[in-house]
């Protein structure tokens, strides 16, 4: 590893945490937007809770010791183990023959929280990033 790359290691690992949170909050954002839809076009049910599969970014360094460079984004997924809420209103267009309506799983008070977490979580990596500049312009200005 050279000398630049363990300089700007730090720097990438908060770039991948960026992103990360990036997807987090959209992902949030879409959730509680979709909170109250109870017919998914092509579906036919409520909207389904979405969730950011996140994984570390791994490599070997040159002893051969796997070490974490960063956050990797796998993608998104639907949760299918949180049921659905249930609420008795006859007189809604998607209500079934018991008059019961099937609303998505999206628990907007638990989805503010996260998304709070994941807002702060992108400001922590924003600030590692403005101090790695910080530390590189320094360090550019010592070698004049």
């Amino acid at each position: 590893m050279g000398a630049l790359d363990k300089l700007f290691g730090g720097m990438r690992i908060a770039s991948t945490g960026l992103k990360a949170e990036r997807a987090r909050v959209d992902v949030i954002a879409k959730n509680i937007a979709n909170s109250q839809v109870t017919r998914v076009p092509g579906t036919g049910e409520a909207y389904r809770r979405e969730m950011v599969d996140l994984a570390p970014m791994l490599r070997r360094n040159s002893e051969g010791v796997k070490e974490v460079v960063g956050v990797e984004v796998l993608g998104t997924r639907s949760d299918t183990t949180t049921p659905f809420q249930e609420i008795v209103d006859p007189g809604h267009p998607d209500a079934d023959a018991a008059g019961i309506v099937r609303y998505p799983n999206v628990n907007t008070v638990k989805e503010m929280a996260a998304l709070i977490t994941a807002v702060r979580a992108y400001e922590a990596n924003l600030s590692v990033q403005e101090n790695y500049e910080r530390l590189a312009d320094r360090a550019l200005r010592l070698m004049e």
